[in-house]
Order: C-alpha cells, then structure tokens, then sequence
C-alpha cells in the first residue's frame, strides 16, 4: 500500500524512451512500411470509397498481429474490403458465413477414417477447415451458436487447431476479420465477454457521405474491372510486425494509456470519476493497455514517426475499449454508449502535462546524433 501510494505521488517526468534495435535494417523496413502503407491504402481505393478511417484501423490491427471486429449495417462494403484487403496482400483468404446450424468442425476442420487400398489398413486423416487461410473472414459471427464462436478462440490466441489429440499450426500470419449486423438481433447470440476481449479492435464502419456515395453508384454500375497489385508478402508482413514492436515508448505514455483502462474500473477508488461510477458495470482488462501500447506503435510507424506520443493513445482508444467497457442500466436508460465513456476520459484526463512531454521527447529524440 505504501509503495501504491508512493507511486502515485511521484510526479510524471519525461522519461528516456525505452531502448530500441532497430538497426540500419530495421529502419529501412520501417521506409518500406511507410511506403506500403500509402500503396495499400492506393490499391484499396480503387474499389473502396471512402472509409479513410476504417482502412487504417484494419492495417493497424494487420501489423500489430491482431483481429478486428467490424460493426456496420448491411451493405457498406465490410465484405468487400476485407477480400480486397487479401487480394492486395497475395494472401490466402477464406470466408465463412456463420449461421444457426454451424458446427465447430465446419471451421476448424474433422478427422476422417481413410482406407490404404494397396494393404487394407484403415487411418483417421485430418481434413482442414477454412480456418486454415491467412485471411479468415468471419461473417455475421453473432449468428451462430457460443460453441461454435468458440470454435475460434484457439486459433484467434494460440494460432493453431487441436483436433484428436494433435496440435496442427495456422498458416502465417494469421488475421481474423469479423462482422456483426447491429440492427437484427432476434435469433442471434452476441459474443461472450472473453471473445469479444479477443479482438484488437472494434471498428465502427458508418455510412458514406453524399459525394462517397455518388462515386459508390457511378463506379459499381459501370461493370468495369479493376486489376490491384500485390503490395506486400506474407513474409514482408511478418517482418514489419516484428519491426513494430521493436518501437520506442516512453514511461509517460505507458502512464496514459494505463489510465484509459484503469479509470474505466469501478474498483479503483476516489480517482474513478463519476460518470464512471454511474454508467459502467465493468472496465477494461490490462489487455486493453497492452493494445493501446501496440496500435500506438503502428499508428507512429505508419505517420512516419519513430516514437509513440500520447496523441497515437488517443486516436486508437475508441476502437481498443469500445467493446472492453460494459455499461449498466442506468447508461442504457439515458442513451449512452461505451463511446461516449472513452469521449469523456479523453477530456477528463488532463492534456496538457504529457502534451509537454510529448513535445520535450520529441526534441530529445530529434538533437540525438545519428548513431
């Protein structure tokens, strides 16, 4: 308790940023990162209109080895970017549509009795599933039985299939994609806490504004084909995820991001501010630290920064606790979602202290010699 309290009553000070080695290598995968970047977000906008926002929240989550869930009504191009996102990456992709009667086997994959017809001998042999891709989209998960979702919890965490016994491996890298309708939900079974926690991000995909819509219509009516290049390798992509680790962040903004999970929790005392108290159930877990931590180091690679600030915390917090933070009775009645929550944690923790530190590592980092 002592120690607790002593911690708290330090004061934040600009901390050297951890030790990087990144080497002449590694920087120079880090230009490669950029560059690709811009060209996938080039490729995609050659059948994706708009969804600016959406597409590099996707490519966040791809190069920090995580998996986002997409929530849109029907027909905002979910699907469609997600395929395109797998064509463009010459990754394998498969898709399964998730229904009532789908059973785990069906993704995961079944062992069958096969026959030696030269010495008669029978053996189970197991056949893969469509989990075994890449690029797995998993569409409408909320409409299939919790057993089934399940399904994917082992191979969303531990990249692998364990059928009879035996351990088979998912090909590399591995992305899960999901959708969900927020419209219908008679007949569906919403994700389980412990799943929905699985996924990096939870994207809000909206609806097109008026001029994204003409373009929409005027280019899908046209019945023109589109060719996209391949920009990255399954193996460049591997690469670059190690590359994003390796990204320096300073103890201050480890501090606030912490306090984006740590002030959603109703057990924390006198620092959790009211409208938590009122309106939140449960707060994030620390695996909502740990990816603020991690699309903080995309989102700085990906603007041509080598070092994380607290602004990149911002930018990922809606997608990262969205679906962390449960609200309660009381936030329903009045209208009020888990944004709304993060908006007002983004305005009650104060700015202006990091904001400073943010600006002094940046100098440092700057008036360093080159090594």
């Amino acid at each position: 308790m002592a120690n607790e309290q002593q911690q708290q009553s330090q004061p934040i000070g600009i901390v050297q940023p951890q030790q990087t080695d990144l080497g002449a290598r590694e920087l120079a995968a880090v230009e490669k990162l950029q560059k690709a970047y811009h060209d996938l977000r080039a490729e995609l906008g050659k059948v994706i209109v708009g969804q600016d926002a959406v597409i590099e929240e996707l490519l966040i989550a791809l190069f920090c080895r995580g998996h986002a869930l997409l929530v849109g009504v029907p027909g905002l191009a979910k699907t469609l970017l997600i395929s395109t996102l797998a064509r463009t990456l010459g990754l394998s992709f498969n898709r399964i549509q998730f229904t009532p009667d789908l059973m785990p086997s069906d993704i995961t994959g079944t062992e069958v009795i096969e026959e030696d017809k030269t010495t008669g001998g029978r053996q189970l042999r197991f056949v893969r599933g469509p989990v075994f891709a890449n690029v797995i989209l998993a569409d409408e998960i909320n409409r299939t039985p919790p057993k089934t979702q399940a399904a994917l919890l082992e191979a969303m965490q531990e990249h692998q299939v364990t059928a009879g016994g035996k351990q088979h491996r998912l090909p590399q890298p591995f992305f899960v994609l999901a959708t969900q309708n927020p419209i219908e939900q008679e007949g569906t079974y919403p994700l389980p806490e412990a799943q929905l926690d699985r996924f990096m991000f939870n994207i809000n995909v909206g609806y097109p504004t008026e001029d994204e819509e003409f373009q929409i219509v005027r280019l899908t009516t046209m019945g023109q084909k589109i060719e996209l290049n391949h920009i990255l390798s399954g193996e460049e992509i591997g690469l670059l995820q190690e590359i994003v680790r390796k990204v320096p962040v300073a103890d201050h903004v480890i501090r606030y991001a912490l306090q984006f999970s740590r002030l959603t929790r109703r057990t924390e005392g006198g620092n959790v501010p009211d409208f938590v108290k009122e309106y939140v159930s449960w707060g994030a877990g620390p695996r909502a630290s740990q990816y603020l931590i991690l699309a903080g180091k995309a989102r700085a690679l990906l603007k041509g920064r080598y070092h994380v600030s607290t602004e990149d915390i911002r930018q990922v917090a809606l997608p990262v606790l969205r679906h962390r933070i449960v609200t309660n009775f009381n936030a329903e009645a009045e209208g009020i979602k888990s944004d709304s929550i993060v908006k007002k944690l983004m305005d009650h923790i104060p700015r202006q202290q990091y904001d400073e530190l943010d600006r002094n590592m940046a100098k440092m980092l700057r008036d360093q010699p080159a090594a």
